[in-house]
């Protein structure tokens, strides 16, 4: 802009290549050479590698060049005073008629670096530029043309390289999940997307925090379920990062990667952990080389990789314009315009091909060659860089020394090359187990606590989870939520149990007979249901029907068997009476009934078993001949049909309401009475469901209130309204008040214990998950499951929020349930538990008559029968040994003198005597002893026989 007219002038300048021609014919060989070096603040290390590749292009006059530099420094985040600076050099540099060969850019990203790229763009300076970004990155050289390209490089240094080997280790030990963090040594800005695209990696790119937040910055990343952690920086930074981390953060289940442009030794004061540690290593053909350029020219600053990287492409740069303007190859019309002249549209149109000369220089370089594509579809820029590989190491560090350092392998700078592991066990060794925090409820039989498990716990849920691991590839530990619930949401919106730990981070895996419910899943996320639906259902305590052997006899009261029993004596003693004292009795008149076929004589004996016997099928037998007697009998038939016919009823009614006597059926009949006092369990999913139905049967009747109360409705609209009956139910309403009166339970042991408290005027029920019911039912058998189950829910396992374990759990729980691995888990924890108990069959409506409410019978049986033997003893001893009975001998013999009989021996009852020969000494006859048993009243009757 000319400051006279404010017009935009065009100053042409051109190149006065006769002198560069007199030289050469003279045989001076030294090019001079223009550069305008434009660098960032505090980027120190590349002004020190310019000075020095300047000072080492002095040193070597063979190489033919003497170089005038220009020098602009701009800010980061200051793009005017930077665009300033460069229009005031170049200007005048145009002005004093040296315009530069070369623009000479080390800039590393920000506003400083596009404004570089956009001032070298729009006035078409040949540049070489360092800065980071790959391919496309540069977004004012994105869309250069191809002349444009020839003359617009960018080199990428090896900050910008180092961190693609962060896609390679993760791509080799397919790591899920990535905490990036970087220092200022690295520039990261632009991959943030491209360093790990199309890797199912959930990564973490940041900044190293300062010191007073940089332990909380670990620990927020670690509650993203985050375990392996990688540091781009110095040692400096690496230390401090890898000491603000806990202990606990150095376990199997964690794993550090450390990455540094540095070549020292890492150091930091750990207690113990065992860390993967990559460095750069210098190219092998180059070491003396190198060595001579730190000690001759004392390069000596670190990052050496870094200093030596903008060392070689100064002097690589240099010789490639020095080639270009002695091959002729320079434009012999170049033109140059000023800031103030450009417009926007009036770029000098250059023909430089400086990318074809950068790579056709054979200069040996210092740390490692450049690696530039040749031909195809591959771009210069983005895609250019310094070869060198990365040495894999696992250092060993115990309280706070390296005590072991041993390689793993290698990496050889790329965008895509994969890591040359040398020792894959070890490498291994240092992946982060997927270790995942499971927190979870104990209830029976999803998950139990048990010693001796590897974890700590068993049940369906352990084996479930155990199985999706082997699917998943994971490992896990488990423990027990504090508060002892699920989850549930208070007034102000705050969440207990499991749901606060997975939505603080706390926890990765919510497990255990968990419902999925909608309020829940606005704060984390379910899997598929593993189990199915499960509702609320009833438990009381099983009635205790009573048994006994002599049920039957309680049919009848006492006093009514004792009324029985009397009449049975006095009948019988009335029959005796009547057939004594009738004349027209058997006894009376044995004469008329003499020829009669049965002749029964009704004495009080036989009375009895008369009696006895009409009350049985057998019958009585013959009845008394005389008709008083026979009406007798005839009353007694009338009073046993009817005894016998009211017992049998009574019987089959008495042992039938036993079994039916079951005060609680369903949800209806617990609402319905208020004997038995009814609660589920605090804070389940129980709980939420009648709660929430009383409130919603509070707002319905809020708003048939004010429908009804509406002043604004005609009173033909308000008579549709009035209704004798109550138009909304207050069922829930009633009940869950009745269960807060009642006290929740906080645990099911505590329900259990108050429903086995209870009394038949006092009962419990407790109210909670079908599964838990059942299986209390089945390993307690004086409980029992009443009514149907209702409001049903499935079952799942809960994770946070957008975590991928969702998806993951998902398509393991799907393959289980093709493979019904689920049946068999439910198979196993409900009917194959050890715990389950063997209990009675309770009596039911279609069985019969138990034997221990009918055993009583056959005890009467056992009874009579004994009865009968101890009357057929007596009945034997009573026949064998009368009282007062005694056997006799008597031998009969004449007496010559008298000529009578003579009691010869008498002897007791009981001794039987054997035959006797007696003879008569003075006689000489022989009589044989007549042996007779008789009672001693009827001696005097005994008539001897001879």
């Amino acid at each position: 802009m000319d400051p006279r007219n404010g017009r935009r002038r065009l100053v042409l300048i051109p190149i006065q290549l006769a002198s560069y021609a007199i030289i050469a014919i003279m045989g001076q060989t030294t090019q001079n050479i223009n550069i305008l070096f434009v660098n960032e603040v505090d980027n120190n290390l590349a002004n020190v590698a310019v000075e020095v590749a300047l000072n080492y292009v002095k040193k070597n006059p063979q190489l033919g060049l003497s170089v005038d530099m220009m020098y602009v420094e701009g800010n980061r985040t200051d793009s005017k005073d930077l665009l300033q600076a460069l229009c005031s050099k170049y200007g005048q540099s145009l002005s004093e008629n040296r315009p530069p060969h070369l623009l000479l850019d080390t800039t590393l990203t920000g506003v400083s670096s596009e404004t570089v790229k956009s001032f070298s763009l729009a006035l078409g300076i040949p540049t070489v530029s360092a800065s980071f970004g790959q391919e496309g990155d540069l977004r004012q050289w994105r869309d250069l043309t191809p002349t444009k390209r020839g003359y617009l490089l960018q080199v990428m240094p090896p900050a910008d390289m180092i961190p693609q080997v962060i896609r390679s280790i993760i791509i080799y030990m397919n790591i899920t999940n990535a905490a990036i963090l970087y220092d200022n040594t690295f520039v990261m800005d632009h991959k943030y997307k491209a360093l790990l695209q199309n890797i199912p990696t959930r990564h973490v790119i940041t900044t190293i925090a300062d010191d007073r937040d940089r332990a909380s910055q670990i620990e927020k990343l670690r509650n993203l379920d985050i375990n392996n952690f990688f540091i781009l920086g110095s040692l400096a930074s690496i230390k401090q990062v890898l000491e603000s981390a806990k202990n606990e953060y150095f376990e199997r289940n964690f794993a550090w990667h450390v990455i540094t442009q540095e070549q020292k030794d890492l150091t930091c004061n750990v207690e113990n952990a065992t860390i993967m540690f990559l460095r750069p290593m210098s190219d092998s053909s180059s070491k003396d080389r190198l060595g001579s350029i730190r000690t001759t020219y004392n390069l000596k600053q670190e990052p050496q990789i870094t200093g030596f990287f903008y060392f070689d492409l100064t002097l690589r740069a240099l010789i490639a314009i020095k080639n270009i303007l002695q091959s002729g190859s320079w434009p012999s019309n170049m033109k140059y315009i000023t800031c103030e002249d450009y417009d926007g549209t009036n770029t000098p149109n250059h023909t430089i091909d400086l990318k074809t000369a950068f790579i056709e220089v054979t200069e040996p370089t210092t740390f490692g060659p450049f690696e530039i594509p040749k031909g195809g579809k591959m771009q210069f820029n983005g895609n250019t860089y310094m070869k060198f590989d990365m040495d894999i190491n696992a250092v060993s560090i115990r309280s706070g020394a390296s005590v072991n350092t041993h390689s793993l392998g290698t990496w050889e700078a790329s965008l895509n090359a994969p890591i040359n592991v040398a020792n894959e066990a070890e490498i291994k060794n240092l992946t982060a187990d997927v270790v995942y925090r499971v927190y979870t409820v104990v209830q029976a039989p999803f998950i139990m606590r048990d010693p001796t498990a590897p974890k700590g716990f068993k049940g369906y849920c352990i084996d479930l989870l155990n199985k999706i691991a082997e699917i998943v590839e994971f490992d896990y530990e488990i423990r027990e939520v504090e508060d002892g619930k699920f989850g549930n949401m208070n007034e102000n919106g705050e969440w207990n149990g499991i749901v606060r730990k997975l939505i603080d981070k706390q926890a990765d895996i919510g497990l255990g007979s968990m419902s999925v419910m909608a309020e829940r899943e606005t704060v984390i996320d379910f899997t598929v249901p593993y189990y199915d639906l499960v509702g609320i259902s009833i438990m009381m305590q099983l009635p205790s029907t009573p048994s006994s052997l002599f049920k039957f006899l309680t049919v009848l009261e006492t006093n009514v068997w004792l009324c029985i029993l009397a009449a049975y004596f006095f009948t019988s003693f009335l029959m005796w009476i009547f057939d004594r004292y009738s004349p027209y009795s058997y006894q009376n008149n044995r004469e008329k009934y003499k020829n009669d076929d049965e002749k029964r004589e009704f004495n009080i004996k036989e009375c009895l078993w008369f009696c006895m016997t009409s009350l049985t099928p057998q019958g009585g037998g013959e009845a008394p001949k005389n008709l008083s007697g026979r009406l007798v009998a005839a009353t007694w038939w009338l009073f046993g049909f009817i005894i016998i016919a009211s017992y049998t009823a009574n019987l089959a009614a008495f042992l039938t309401v036993s079994r039916l006597d079951t005060p609680v059926e369903s949800l209806d009949d617990l609402s319905k009475q208020y004997k038995i006092l009814y609660a589920p369990l605090n804070g389940s999913s129980a709980m939420t469901y009648f709660q929430r139905m009383a409130d919603i049967e509070a707002k319905f009747y809020e708003i048939w209130k004010e429908m009804s109360l509406n002043d604004s409705l005609t009173a033909v609209e308000r008579s549709k309204l009035a209704v004798w009956d109550y138009p909304v139910s207050d069922k829930y309403t009633k009940m869950w008040q009745a269960m807060l009166e009642a006290g929740l339970p906080n645990s099911l042991e505590e329900a259990v214990q108050r429903i086995r408290n209870s009394t038949s005027a006092s009962g419990f029920a407790f109210l909670g998950d079908a599964t838990d019911i059942r299986y209390q039912v089945l390993t307690n058998c004086d409980l029992q499951m009443v009514g149907e189950e209702f409001s049903r829910k499935p079952y799942a396992i809960a994770v946070q929020q957008g975590s991928p374990l969702k998806d993951q759990f998902n398509n393991a729980i799907l393959m289980l349930l093709n493979r019904r691995e689920l049946e068999k888990l439910k198979e196993q924890w409900w009917k194959n538990d050890d715990v389950q108990n063997k209990c009675e069959k309770p009596d039911d409506q279609s069985d019969g008559i138990s034997i221990q409410n009918i055993g009583g019978v056959f005890i009467v049986i056992f009874v009579g029968i004994g009865m009968a033997c101890i009357t057929l003893l007596f009945e034997f001893w009573y026949y064998k040994y009368r009282n007062n009975s005694k056997v006799i001998d008597v031998a009969e013999s004449t007496d010559q003198q008298h000529g009578g009989t003579i009691v010869k021996n008498v002897r007791p009852a009981g001794k039987l005597m054997k035959q006797d020969s007696l003879k008569d000494s003075t006689k000489g006859h022989n009589y044989q002893n007549l042996r007779t048993r008789t009672l001693m009243p009827n001696l005097s009757k005994f008539q001897p026989r001879f």
